[in-house]
């Protein structure tokens, strides 16, 4: 398990690669997602995330910190998320 501290860095150094600004970062017990972003920019974490692997981590990181650029899942977010998730792929 991954400090809270620590994940919250992860999530700011994303947010840097990705050119967004989390206006919070929180990680809480949460029963039928592992995150969330709301309108207002913060983004929610599950204490689960905390668990995960590095790269599931960071594909959840930055699923949810595109939505601060693209709210839904339309297909631009699509495009962009595959983008960015095939760059984490031939990093690691």
């Amino acid at each position: 398990m991954i400090p809270v501290k620590d994940f919250k860095r992860e999530v700011l150094i994303w947010a840097e690669k990705i050119g967004v600004k989390p206006k919070e970062i929180h990680v809480r017990p949460m029963t039928k997602k592992w995150a969330s972003c709301s309108s207002r920019g913060r983004l929610s974490f599950s204490y689960e995330v905390l668990n995960k692997p590095s790269t599931e981590r960071a594909r959840i990181i930055i699923h949810e910190l595109l939505h601060l650029r693209y709210p839904r899942h339309n297909k631009m977010f699509k495009c962009v998320l595959t983008a960015y998730l095939t760059r984490l792929v031939r990093e690691n």
